[in-house]
Parts: C-alpha cells; sequence; structure tokens
C-alpha cells in the first residue's frame, strides 16, 4: 500500500525548533555529488511552515517523479520566503575535491539568503552529515531530504534546476546523453567518453580511467 504523505512527519524536526523559538528555519541540500560531469548545485530555502502554507507532496527529489518534481519546483519557489542556488563548476570540484565544493556551495548558499524583512535565518538543517564554516547554529539530518521537509524543499528546486542545466549541455555536447544521465555515469555515458574523449564539463578527477 502506497504511504499517505504526512506533513507532521515532514516537520519533526522544524517543529522541535520553532519549540525552541526559531522562526526563521533554513533547508540545505545539494545534488550532483557523484557525476562524472556538470556542476554540484546546492540549494538554500527558508520555507513558512504554517498548516495552510505547506506544500503538499515535498520529500526526496529522487522519489517524486519528474513531472511533480517541476510543480513542485515551481510551488516552493513561489511560496518560500526565502531561497538561494549556487552552482560549484566541475573545475572548482578538481581543484578543491567533491566534498570540499559541496561545502562550499552549501555555504554560500546560506549566506546569500535574503529575508523580506531584512533578518537574517537563525538555524540551519543540512542534509547528510555536513558541518559548514558558517555563523549560524546548524543541524545535519541524515536522509534529511526524506525526513525534513525544508531540506526535502531545498532538494527538489536543486535537483530541477541541475537537471535543466544538463538538459541544455546535452544540446551543447550531444555525445553523452546528458539529457537522459544528468551526467552519472552510465553505460551510454561512459560508451561516449571512450569514442569521443572528455567535453569541457566533465569533472577530470571522477574521469581519470577513460
Amino acid at each position: 500500500m502506497k504511504k499517505v504523505w504526512n506533513a507532521e512527519e515532514k516537520l519533526q524536526y522544524e517543529r522541535a525548533l520553532q519549540a525552541k523559538g526559531y522562526r526563521y528555519i533554513v533547508g540545505v541540500d545539494e545534488v550532483g555529488r557523484g557525476p562524472l560531469a556538470g556542476p554540484v548545485v546546492c540549494a538554500a530555502v527558508v520555507m513558512p511552515l504554517e498548516e495552510n502554507d505547506l506544500i503538499v507532496g515535498v520529500d526526496d527529489s529522487k522519489k517524486v517523479s519528474i513531472k511533480k518534481r517541476e510543480i513542485l519546483s515551481e510551488e516552493i519557489k513561489k511560496r518560500a520566503i526565502a531561497y538561494t542556488m549556487v552552482e560549484v563548476s566541475e573545475k572548482t570540484i578538481d581543484e578543491i575535491n567533491i566534498l570540499e565544493a559541496t561545502k562550499l556551495g552549501m555555504k554560500q548558499a546560506v549566506e546569500g539568503l535574503i529575508l523580506p524583512d531584512g533578518s537574517k535565518p537563525e538555524i540551519v538543517l543540512t542534509d547528510g552529515n555536513m558541518t559548514l564554516d558558517i555563523d549560524l547554529p546548524q543541524f545535519s539530518v541524515v536522509h534529511g531530504d526524506a525526513l525534513s521537509y525544508s531540506i526535502g524543499a531545498a532538494s527538489i528546486i536543486a535537483k530541477v534546476y541541475r537537471d535543466g542545466m544538463m538538459d541544455e549541455y546535452a544540446k551543447q555536447y550531444p555525445h553523452y546523453g546528458f539529457d537522459q544521465n544528468k551526467g552519472y555515469g552510465t553505460a551510454a555515458h561512459i560508451q561516449g567518453i571512450k569514442e569521443y574523449g572528455l567535453c569541457p564539463i566533465h569533472r577530470r578527477t571522477f574521469t581519470k580511467k577513460f
């Protein structure tokens, strides 16, 4: 039986923080740590958490269909109190490694948030087991994109944004199937590398064996 979307289940971390007096809670996530090509994209979002403002269906972006993701992404961006997205290029990934590139993108995404009333975010929920170099209290949630509404919202807008980028790159570099694989190392992608070599958006540190 399909599990019904449960708002309060997704808001357990947010509600606990609200009970401690926090108002502006940031959810942060990344998309694209594993691909052989393209940037890693990090998103930070502050969502309204009142009952009437909740968006049904927000979840880990990987669990949501493409069409539903695109609809949710537009709704999240429309309703968000504030959101930012940051791309960290394949060149930077090669220079400082993917973990540091992800932390850098998350830090820049959080620091780029501008709230409408001029106040600053108060606490950050990050996906995974990340400690960011920021001046705000932070709390890491393993599988946070599935367990936290705010992190899930960040994962969805980051995923839709990055997928759109890779679709555009597919037109520029048609030999690798980026529109299908989004830069991940599928058989067709690897075959493209073997036949045509690397293109400018390939991560050199991820493709040494090719």
